[in-house]
């Protein structure tokens, strides 16, 4: 099934190219389907990168799914025309009394800022407070995902000596429906300068750790309803993300942080290993299938209904 986007979004035209199925609103509402309601707020200043990314993973499942790109109204992207933001994208207030079957929060280049200093960081708490009467189930996405702990539970986030970047062996912990499918050994990219102390987390007692490694922590935790999950990494990323960041980064800094097991032989022009396409894929569409379709009220509205310490059934 397709994933709803306008047509001349330029994510629709890579998609369309890799041969997946994308559909325009004006075909979407001839459908007696009421489609899955997916608002991604895009907090990436490579705002077009991450759409398709993020777009190229729901995509790949046979549930139709509606978007909804949102930006910050506090804080314009400097490295997207607003020409691209005001066409595609609209801001919290504008969707602020709407009801989503699922939302998913990026990461942000602001990582050794404290919270508290960010910019939109009174805008991101109104999201995180909206989430939990008007979405049912939220990813929260490496920054995304400390600042939800810190906001629902006062967690703090801890820098690193050198910026963890490159792909990583995670171990999984635990049977869950978000890991169905997974290897008991999977990779993932992760690229950040903090992270969140697995200690730290151990004592929310509604949140179970899935999958961790000694070189990056916890990479995947959950709720136990699987109405928030937290996601310190990237399977999202793009063959050549981590390649492009290491570039960027070799222009500002005489000995940038290189990407650990990520390119052949540890050698750029030898190209890049892909190890984390399928279980990347694979954590999207468990995301959506068993935490979100499976779950949510058909009647969308109904969401803020649901008590917020849900008895539901617990599949982790």
């Amino acid at each position: 099934m397709p994933v709803i986007i306008p047509e001349s979004l330029p994510a629709a035209k890579v998609l369309t190219r890799e041969h997946i199925f994308v559909m325009n609103p004006e075909r979407a509402i001839t459908q007696d389907i009421r489609p899955l309601k997916v608002a991604i707020v895009n907090l990436m200043p490579t705002k077009i990168e991450t759409e398709i990314q993020l777009l190229r993973m729901l995509s790949n499942t046979p549930l139709q799914v509606e978007v909804d790109l949102v930006r910050t109204a506090s804080y314009r992207s400097k490295n997207t025309g607003s020409d691209h933001l005001q066409k595609f994208y609209t801001t919290f207030g504008t969707v602020k009394t709407n009801f989503y079957d699922a939302m998913i929060v990026t990461g942000a280049p602001v990582e050794r800022m404290d919270f508290k200093e960010v910019d939109y960081w009174d805008e991101i708490k109104e999201i995180f407070d909206f989430a939990e009467d008007h979405v049912y189930s939220t990813m929260f996405i490496c920054w995304g995902a400390q600042a939800a702990l810190y906001h629902y539970h006062n967690l703090p986030k801890y820098p690193l000596k050198r910026k963890l970047t490159g792909i990583f062996q995670n171990r999984l912990l635990m049977d869950s429906v978000l890991t169905r499918g997974f290897d008991q050994y999977f990779d993932a990219p992760h690229s950040r300068y903090t992270y969140c102390k697995e200690e730290d987390i151990q004592r929310i007692e509604d949140i179970k750790i899935l999958a961790k490694s000694k070189e990056v922590g916890v990479h995947l935790a959950a709720t136990k309803d699987h109405r928030k999950v937290f996601v310190f990494g990237h399977g999202e990323y793009d063959v050549d993300t981590l390649d492009k960041e290491y570039q960027r980064d070799c222009l500002k800094e005489s000995e940038p942080p290189f990407p650990q097991n990520y390119y052949v032989e540890d050698t750029p022009n030898k190209g890049i290993k892909v190890t984390w396409k399928a279980h990347g894929n694979l954590l999207f569409g468990n995301w959506l299938n068993y935490c979100v379709y499976q779950e949510t009220p058909y009647k969308i509205e109904n969401i803020n209904e649901l008590s917020r310490s849900s008895t539901k059934i617990n599949n982790i």
